[in-house]
């Protein structure tokens, strides 16, 4: 999802991220076709990063004017199974809609997805992603290892359970090219999707509302008080909750009201297997240069209901610039950098016009009315948090500096989004 001008490998031509907001200016761009390719290229290059499905919205993948911009998309795609252990070991630029084929042939399943199939699975883990529901951590909770082309271009493997793990997943690329992830999996599972309209925030019961499905997203536009729609993923394998708080849908939905539903996945609860249903989104369908703009606020679940009400009392701001709206929840998770670090999470994730001058006024004024919750922005969307106010909300922060001093004491892989977050 990267648009570039065509140069070839080791030109430093216009490289654009998937919405256009964005243009990278590395010196040298680089696709390497084999490991020893990969580890020879960081360790001959004095400033290193990756770019995955280029579906981040801000400079966390930029390397500068000085640096070497990595793709993985060359290198063999890598996707073993292991049915007994049941675990999969993926390769760095492959996506999630091509891991969940391979799974599900297999007879085993992800815990969960994001709404888009087509972003890269360690991309994903790497800035936060997650799907939804109170009981599914983010993406990165099902990685158990990590293994990481190193700044000397040697390899390290970091597992669940070693000290430094925790810190070594949702790492924003700054301690090396992750090269290959391990997930756990579980036995296969289908869903059925269940769609509702017109859910009122007045009264809202969030906490009975998060958790009368598997997967459940609230969508508003903010054009109104309450939400347009309420899209409920329920597993077959568990049981049906009514849901009395909102009308069920009368034809397909698309989460921008308006736009023709043909490219989401299947609704009306007609079961399917889990990788067609828990995104939103066709994995045979390919998204185009994104018109539109990305900001998400994670902040504790238990505030979720005083912070929509925050929101709502500035929508007349908010309507004319959002597409839509969607609230999901996430579990606490351990990563020392996950946005639901240490606590269960509420997230606001809002889809702008694709007008920054325009959008900006408005996310800094959304983030003003959220900074009472301690919100988290997502690593990989536009956010305008002042650095320093971020640091305070992220309690193993200096352990994390600590890992990156050691793994990448030079800072081969630090550019100045990292360095903002690391306080350098």
């Amino acid at each position: 999802m990267t648009q570039s001008d065509g140069t070839a490998d080791g030109a430093a031509g216009a490289i654009r991220n998937w919405a256009g907001n964005i243009t990278y200016t590395p010196k040298e761009l680089h696709r390497p076709d084999s490991p020893d390719a990969l580890a020879a290229l960081v360790a001959d290059s004095a400033r290193v990063r990756v770019l995955g499905s280029g579906h981040s919205f801000n400079t966390i993948a930029d390397p500068g004017a000085d640096g070497v911009l990595l793709s993985l998309t060359a290198l063999p795609p890598l996707t073993e199974v292991d049915t007994a252990a049941r675990t999969v070991r993926v390769s760095g630029g492959v996506r999630y809609a091509e891991l969940a084929r391979v799974v599900h042939e297999h007879g085993l399943a992800l815990p969960n997805m994001a709404s888009l199939p087509h972003i890269s699975v360690a991309g994903s883990v790497a800035t936060g992603t997650h799907g939804s529901g109170v009981t599914n951590g983010p993406l990165a909770a099902a990685v158990r290892e990590v293994e990481l082309v190193l700044a000397d271009g040697s390899l390290l493997r970091i597992a669940r359970g070693e000290d430094r793990f925790d810190g070594a997943v949702t790492a924003l690329g700054a301690l090396g090219v992750v090269t290959a992830l391990t997930l756990d999996l579980e036995p296969d599972y289908a869903v059925e999707q269940h769609l509702f309209t017109e859910l009122p925030l007045e009264g809202l019961d969030f906490e009975t509302v998060a958790a009368s499905a598997y997967s459940v997203s609230l969508f508003t536009d903010w054009r109104s008080p309450g939400f347009r729609q309420v899209w409920l993923k329920r597993r077959a394998d568990q049981p049906l909750s009514d849901f009395p708080w909102a009308a069920p849908a009368t034809e397909k939905l698309h989460p921008v009201p308006g736009m023709p539903a043909v490219n989401c996945t299947e609704q009306f609860g007609v079961p399917g297997p889990w990788h067609e249903r828990l995104p939103h989104f066709r994995a045979d369908f390919t998204p185009s240069s994104g018109e539109e703009l990305q900001s998400e606020y994670l902040l504790p679940r238990e505030h979720a209901l005083a912070a929509l009400q925050s929101l709502d009392a500035v929508r007349e701001l908010l309507a004319p610039v959002v597409q839509t709206c969607e609230v999901r929840t996430v579990a606490a998770d351990a990563q020392w950098l996950g946005p639901a670090y240490g606590r269960d999470t509420v997230a606001l994730h809002f889809t702008w016009i694709a007008d920054t001058a325009v959008v900006l006024p408005v996310v800094r004024r959304v983030e003003e009315a959220l900074d009472p919750f301690g919100a988290r922005p997502h690593w990989g969307k536009v956010f305008t948090t002042n650095t320093a106010v971020l640091r305070g909300r992220y309690p193993r922060l200096g352990d994390f500096a600590a890992l990156a001093g050691e793994l990448d004491p030079v800072g081969k892989f630090r550019n100045s989004f990292v360095r903002g977050v690391l306080g350098e």
